[in-house]
């Protein structure tokens, strides 16, 4: 359990240094990039539509981060039974 705990905290934080070496405009630039080379051209619909769509993956792995994250703050029931013998 402390290994799976580590894990998601040395991830998440992985996960946060990468995110803060972009700035807005550099992961709007990769992008645009990612839908040409996908074979659609600037000033479309398409292309539009190729940029939403990345944005929206983006947010949905941020929103399934997040609850990940919020199990992981769950209460914890740690049961550990006492057994008392009797002296008779």
């Amino acid at each position: 359990m402390l290994r799976s705990r580590l894990f998601a905290v040395s991830s998440l934080m992985m996960l946060l240094a990468g995110c803060a070496t972009l700035t807005p405009e550099e992961r709007r630039a990769m992008d645009e990039q990612e839908c040409r080379s996908y074979g659609f051209v600037s000033g479309t619909t398409a292309f539009a539509e190729c940029l939403q769509r990345i944005e929206l993956d983006r947010r949905a792995e941020r929103r399934a981060r997040m609850i990940e994250w919020a199990h992981w703050h769950e209460p914890m029931v740690i049961y550990r039974p006492v057994i008392v013998h009797r002296d008779d």
